[in-house]
């Protein structure tokens, strides 16, 4: 009787504990289903169980404010504000929840609203429910204004979209209109012009519609040349206003005031992006074009040979780009052809056989420069003055856009 009644008390005693059972329940069904849990929690709330003080927090306020980054408008010929706040975006997948900041900063850069109108830009100015003001093109005019209904003229150079629309939409509303709803769409962008010329697909003028690395400049411009006018060795950025704050890199000189000289090679293809500087509005770029050295007279492949990233090249390097010399080749009678500053040929006499024997030491080409070598069967050519060796080169289809 005693071992029952024992049996009964540690039996009542565990059936008075509240805490392990719910415990249990717990960890003994840690895969059931939300809602099933759900209707535990409720069950063991109604039956007076404790719970957890998580299960007590009340909705999540949705109205709390959000890092999430609403549509931009992207940088496209047409960039459009409006005074409601809304950012009218042709492409809203570009602005993301969950964008890190810089991405962000990159976006917020380049797009429309941020660009800073300027003269001859066109805009397109529209207020919502105003049938007289729903369609209203103008040009920003020289002297940085334009002419809307009932304001007259307007300044616009200087501002970004927003400002100006707010200035429009604040004049309209003080006098003539009741909280106007005004839209901004730049149609054409042309008050940022940049200047590319040289060895580039396409030279000409682009306009800036944000903010542009050299790089992507060069880009607009086709990239560069491949059609008989291979880029050189550098390319120079020309800067009315001066160039302040310069990375402190060998690839980029400072030639003059106002001008640079940034090395193509490295600017292309290498990781170093100190090289590849912002562009300014009406800087002028220029792409080198790579030099050429005419080997003529007894060669195996006689020509125009590119010097891709040099400025010169040796004779001994020039005698191998054509492969050596024919059979018949007076190597100790060639001579260099060198134009004068004048524009006047002069000649250099070489003597290949000692340069390649070691008695004498190699000599350097430059652009432009025509190496002649006679032929012993041809002793008239061998006694050819400079200007009849002029003569041949230029009447030869060497290289394309010679």
């Amino acid at each position: 009787m005693k071992v029952y009644a024992k049996l009964l008390l540690v039996a009542a005693l565990i059936s008075c504990w509240p805490y392990p059972p719910v415990r249990l329940a717990a960890q003994d069904a840690p895969d059931q289903p939300p809602d099933q849990a759900g209707q535990q929690t409720s069950s063991q709330s109604d039956s007076g169980s404790p719970v957890s003080p998580a299960s007590t927090a009340g909705p999540v306020d949705q109205s709390a404010p959000s890092d999430a980054v609403g549509p931009v408008t992207p940088e496209a010929p047409n960039a459009t504000s409006s005074s409601s706040g809304t950012a009218v975006a042709s492409n809203p997948s570009a602005g993301l929840a969950g964008e890190d900041a810089g991405v962000r900063s990159i976006l917020n850069n380049r797009i429309g609203p941020n660009y800073i109108i300027g003269p001859e830009d066109e805009l397109n100015i529209s207020v919502f429910d105003v049938p007289e003001l729903k369609s209203l093109p103008v040009e920003v005019g020289n002297d940085g204004t334009i002419s809307v209904p009932l304001l007259g003229r307007v300044k616009a150079a200087g501002l970004t979209q927003n400002q100006l629309r707010d200035e429009l939409a604040t004049a309209w509303g003080a006098k003539y209109l009741e909280h106007p709803d005004v839209s901004i769409t730049i149609k054409v962008f042309h008050s940022r012009p940049v200047s590319v010329v040289g060895s580039v697909a396409k030279p000409g003028v682009y306009y800036l519609t944000g903010r542009r690395t050299l790089v992507e400049v060069l880009a607009l411009a086709g990239g560069l040349s491949k059609n008989g006018a291979d880029a050189g060795k550098d390319v120079s950025v020309e800067r009315a206003s001066g160039f302040q704050d310069l990375p402190d890199d060998s690839g980029i000189r400072l030639i003059a005031p106002d001008k640079v000289s940034i090395e193509l090679k490295r600017l292309l293809y290498s990781e170093d992006t100190k090289l590849n500087i912002e562009v300014k509005p009406f800087d002028i770029i220029s792409v080198s074009r790579a030099g050429i050295i005419y080997l003529v007279g007894a060669f195996n492949k006689p020509g125009g040979y590119v010097l891709d990233n040099k400025d010169q090249v040796s004779v001994m390097e020039a005698v191998a780009m054509a492969q050596g010399f024919g059979g018949n080749a007076r190597t100790s009678q060639a001579k260099i052809i060198r134009r004068l500053p004048s524009g006047q040929p002069t000649e250099i006499p070489v003597d290949l056989k000692k340069i390649l024997n070691g008695k004498e030491p190699d000599v350097e080409l430059a652009a432009n420069d025509i190496l002649f070598v006679p032929n012993s069967t041809g002793k008239g050519i061998a006694k050819s003055t400079a200007q009849s060796i002029v003569g041949i080169v230029s009447g030869m289809v060497i290289y394309r856009g010679l």
